[in-house]
């Protein structure tokens, strides 16, 4: 039995994903059937978009009798859940029930305590946010889904979809997730992770704060070749101080942002330009274009000639350039024939294959001391420089943060006020 917990205000698309998977009877076409109960987390109505309302047949008490709990969204990240639901969702998970955030619900999850030590994702645009607000949780923004075994979050909206046909797959094989795909017109699984829906990703907070104007010079200086402890010095800060600030800010180590910076620019130029690998990599203040590919294909997937062609061969006619000619209109990129001649997804990297977990009637899985399933894009290690990974070795939740068009106008007229 699947419970599907809904607040007033969460947005109606979010809300819908678990309702239509596992809501609907689907065993006329051989698909495995849930029992669903509909949950209000506080008294209705319930609001949604559009200015439409909602009325949940049952209450809190619906969550005590299901095994698997799904929160789809939540709709303030500035607001903290009723203490009853979040009361209500511990019980349950304590009881053994299977506990999903989708999209924003991984704040509810991250209120009641459940995220605390784990990897959780949610969507790009607000993992800074939880990530400060919850310093307990480890925030993974790049992840398409995160599977913790007793404990599953999703990236933002449609991501929702993903790991919901990953918990049929689990439940029921591969074969039935399969089908429940093809019923949808969805993809079974999707490769990348959230690194290409990237635009901006810093908490509003940070225009407010002394750092803002620090930031914004590093984003109008991409060019240049400095390191964190030029930002450091900025700031009139020890390194040590510094780290410590921004992380308590943006929920990110302040090297992965500017790794994260230089990369969201190549793309930029990519696009945009004719420039070559070359002096793209220059203009994104990277050593070399050795360096550049590194870092572009850990947090993408693909090399930056790659991202070009395919972002070049999506588009009805190229765009004007600055760096050169226009590059003539192409057709649609290939979705088959990759490398070993299996599918590729429309950046020209082969799909993953995934085993099948779970069987034909199978329960939900046991939580796993060891192993945990994501869904993302493989991330090769970068060649070393001033760029290189953080000093604790891994990949911070940072790999996908602030794309500076968006944010660079606001942070401007932000800091200037700090002047």
């Amino acid at each position: 039995m699947v419970a599907v917990l809904l607040f007033s205000g969460g947005p109606i698309f979010e809300s819908s994903i678990p309702l239509s998977v596992f809501g609907i009877d689907r065993q006329d076409s051989g698909l495995p059937h849930y029992r669903l109960l509909v949950c209000a987390g506080e008294n209705g109505p319930l609001a949604t978009t559009g200015g439409l309302t909602m009325t949940a047949p049952h209450g809190l008490e619906g969550l005590a009798r299901a095994g698997t709990v799904v929160v789809p969204a939540w709709r303030s990240a500035a607001q903290t859940p009723p203490p009853e639901a979040l009361a209500a969702l511990r019980k349950a998970h304590a009881e053994g029930a299977r506990i999903i955030g989708l999209c924003t619900g991984a704040f509810v999850l991250a209120a009641a305590g459940l995220l605390d030590g784990r990897p959780a994702t949610t969507h790009w645009m607000y993992a800074p946010t939880l990530a400060k607000r919850y310093p307990q949780v480890q925030v993974d923004p790049r992840e398409l889904f995160i599977d913790e075994g007793d404990v599953l979050t999703s990236a933002g909206t449609a991501a929702g979809i993903d790991l919901c046909l990953h918990v049929v797959r689990a439940d029921h094989g591969a074969d039935a997730a399969a089908a429940l795909a093809r019923r949808l017109v969805v993809p079974l699984r999707r490769s990348g992770g959230q690194a290409p829906y990237v635009d901006r990703s810093l908490p509003e907070e940070i225009g407010n704060d002394p750092l803002a104007e620090v930031v914004t010079w590093a984003l109008d200086n991409l060019s240049k070749q400095f390191d964190v402890e030029v930002l450091a010095a900025r700031a009139y800060m020890s390194r040590r101080t510094f780290d410590r600030r921004f992380r308590s800010l943006t929920g990110s180590a302040p090297l992965q942002w500017l790794i994260s910076q230089r990369v969201l620019q190549a793309q930029r130029l990519l696009e945009t330009t004719e420039l070559s690998v070359d002096e793209v990599a220059r203009r994104c203040g990277f050593r070399s274009p050795v360096a550049l590919r590194g870092h572009f294909r850990r947090q993408l997937g693909v090399s930056p000639a790659v991202y070009r062609s395919s972002f070049r061969s999506r588009r009805p006619e190229s765009a004007p350039t600055t760096g050169g000619t226009n590059a003539p209109a192409a057709g649609p990129a290939p979705l088959t024939g990759g490398p070993t001649g299996g599918p590729t997804d429309p950046f020209g990297a082969p799909l993953p294959t995934v085993p099948p977990q779970g069987g034909p009637g199978g329960g939900r899985p046991p939580a796993r001391a060891g192993g945990r399933a994501r869904q993302g894009a493989g991330r090769p290690a970068a060649p070393a420089d001033h760029t290189s990974p953080a000093e604790d070795g891994r990949p911070g939740p940072a790999q996908a943060l602030s794309h500076p068009d968006g944010a660079t106008a606001a942070l401007r007229s932000r800091s200037s006020e700090h002047r």
